[in-house]
This record gives C-alpha cells, structure tokens and sequence, in this order.
C-alpha cells in the first residue's frame, strides 16, 4: 500500500486491492468532476496504480460508461446533455455508444 503523504488525506488504499485481484466484475461510483470542476476520469493516472484493467463499468451523475478493450464506451448520459458537451468534462476519449 502508499500515502499520499497529505496532512489529511486517508492512510492508504484500504481494501482496493482485495478488489482489483478477486472481484469477477468491478463496478465504480463517483462523481463525473470535482468540487473543483476538475475531471475524475483521466487518460492518465496521477496515484499508483492499484490493479490494472479491473473496472468494468463507471457510474457517475452524468453518464455510465462500459470500460472495453476499444475503450471507454457511453452507454447512458443525462437527458439534455450532449455528447461533446460530457466529452468536454471528461479528462478522457469517450466513445459514443448511446445511438443504436
């Protein structure tokens, strides 16, 4: 396990692991940005990495999004936002599966 090394940030990655390693499908949850209107979904990690291609499917209050082998897939979003306007929050190429 790692810390951030933050005066208040958590002690370390609790049980992500046990996740990453024995979970038949992850699923995660989170906000699409933060409070700061920073992107959570990122092409490229800033934390090490805890268990590489593990996460099957992201929730998040504007989208669901399936994570394939072609990449991060939009399967859902919110009525009344566009495409490009999710794709300009996200840190991220998304791919539009929502037609069809």
């Amino acid at each position: 396990n790692w810390h951030t090394g933050a005066p208040d940030a958590i002690p370390a990655v609790g049980g992500a692991m046990d996740l990453a390693v024995g979970a038949k499908k992850v699923f995660i949850t989170t906000d699409h940005i933060t409070k700061q209107g920073e992107p959570k979904i990122v092409a490229e990690l800033t934390y090490p990495v805890t268990g590489k291609h593990c996460v099957d499917r992201i929730y998040t209050d504007l989208c669901v999004i399936d994570v394939t082998k072609d990449g991060l897939k939009v399967i859902e979003k919110v009525e009344g936002l566009s495409f490009d306007e999710l794709q300009a929050l996200t840190g991220a190429t998304l791919i539009d599966a929502t037609q069809g």
